[in-house]
């Protein structure tokens, strides 16, 4: 299975959403912007995790 990983960057917070081949939420959830804790919420996905992007404004 691949998975695609979207991460939606706010000031103290990022809302992390990963979606499968076809377009299922796998994952979503609003974490601190805390490099560790965004680490542990994607590692589960890791080994399917095709590509990962980041929305910042």
């Amino acid at each position: 299975m691949t998975l695609y990983c979207g991460i939606d960057l706010h000031s103290n917070n990022s809302v992390i959403s990963i979606i499968n081949d076809n377009d299922q939420v796998c994952f979503e959830k609003r974490l601190p912007n805390d490099i560790v804790s965004i680490l542990e919420a994607l590692n589960p996905y890791k080994q399917d995790l095709h590509a990962c992007v980041v929305e910042s404004t």
